[in-house]
């Protein structure tokens, strides 16, 4: 291995070395090619190591499949980081339902820039973005097609006697270009290379691929928009987006099938295997609160005398019962002590209330005068009128 590294000396890209023009997109994606090509022949190194033909198509497919669980490995902290911006996205959608009703209808500039910033500073405050949740996809891509583009040019280097732009030396490049799956499809073969010389189990072998690959992208998608998805979020225009995705998709596997040598498809593969399980352990384990998973998972754990506290945490059940009956008590005391809302008045109604009492302080006397024969005082005695 560390012969392999001393001897790592770019070799001409196969445009210059026939004499071609100038391969702009082969120069942006060098480095990541010279990772690529360095994480291939280190996992081919250990299978020839623990007693694996080095020329042999499975060596070379294992060392494929160990890239996946390279890349895929070092995504994971996106992954949860993608998580967590899905969840935020969740908690701030009636407040961005609002801002969008705000402006609903509005078309001119002033609104729409005012919309944006509203917007923009109410994913500031909460740390989230839509982007954030593509991350691991964004981040995946490159890696993807610098692992086709270095499967791509094998087959041109391998004919010129070059090698990689790394570690992928002339003799591991001939190597790798007469390695083949099973001894009959070769890793640099698409699928019309196949069709074109009538290499039928070739054929056969990439067909079984892109089926597969069609079948887990399907489940995985499936799962998401059946188990872990909120009520709330199956409203959503993003929920009938994802449903005609879950059939549309499929198709890009077809086209890649057709297209892509077999050693990329063996990696796209993989890696839906692998988003296939992942999905499957956090829908079980993570799910989205609210969705049909998160309700199967409580009930899982009750079945285990279990709970999930306010915090998120596991908890033993009676434990999860004190917190219930507390955060209960604080509530009735914080309604309790609450000062109570005095009901509304209309100005008119002020107005008139207001005359009322002033109109009775005044008309009330303050010495108040007898009426009737109280006023006219005691009647004269009988004997003072003879």
């Amino acid at each position: 291995m560390l012969d392999l590294l001393a001897n790592a000396t770019p070799s001409p890209s196969p445009t210059a070395a026939a004499g071609g023009g100038f391969d702009l997109f082969g120069i942006i994606l060098w480095p990541l090619k010279w990772v690529v090509e360095l994480i291939l022949v280190a996992w081919h190194w250990l299978f020839t190591a623990i007693g694996l033909p080095p020329a042999e198509g499975i060596t070379w497919v294992l060392a494929i499949v160990g890239l996946v669980v390279v890349v895929r490995a070092a995504l994971i902290p996106l992954f949860v980081k993608q998580i967590k911006s899905q969840r935020k996205m969740m908690e701030i959608a009636p407040e961005l339902r609002k801002i969008q009703d705000k402006y609903r209808g509005k078309k001119d500039q002033l609104s729409r820039e005012a919309m944006s910033r509203e917007t923009m500073a109410l994913y500031k405050k909460h740390g989230t973005s839509p982007v954030s949740g593509c991350l691991p996809l964004l981040v995946q891509m490159p890696v993807f097609f610098s692992l086709y583009s270095v499967l791509s040019s094998v087959k041109v280097n391998a004919e010129l006697g070059l090698g990689g732009v790394g570690v992928l030396g002339p003799e591991l490049t001939k190597q790798f270009y007469d390695a083949s799956l099973f001894g009959v499809a070769s890793l640099h073969e698409t699928l019309i290379d196949a069709w074109n010389t009538g290499n039928t189990p070739a054929v056969m072998i990439l067909v079984v691929l892109v089926i597969l690959m069609i079948a887990s992208q399907f489940f995985t998608q499936l799962q998401i928009i059946s188990k872990n998805l909120s009520p709330e979020a199956k409203t959503g225009q993003a929920y009938q987006m994802q449903r005609i995705m879950l059939w549309v998709l499929p198709f890009a596997f077809v086209f890649s099938g057709v297209f892509f040598p077999l050693g990329v498809v063996l990696y796209w593969f993989t890696s839906n295997i692998w988003t296939m399980v992942q999905q499957f352990i956090v829908i079980r384990e993570m799910p989205t609160p609210g969705s049909e998973a998160a309700k199967q998972r409580e009930e899982r754990l009750a079945r285990k005398g279990k709970a999930i506290d306010s915090s998120g945490k596991v908890v033993p059940m009676d434990k999860y019962l004190a917190e219930q009956q507390r955060l209960l008590e604080e509530a009735e005391k914080a309604k309790a002590q609450a000062p109570k809302r005095e009901q509304p008045m209309s100005k008119q109604r002020a107005k008139k209330q207001g005359n009322r009492s002033a109109g009775g302080a005044t008309s009330r006397p303050q010495n108040p005068r007898p009426t009737g024969r109280a006023a006219e005082g005691p009647s004269p005695s009988p004997e003072l009128n003879k």
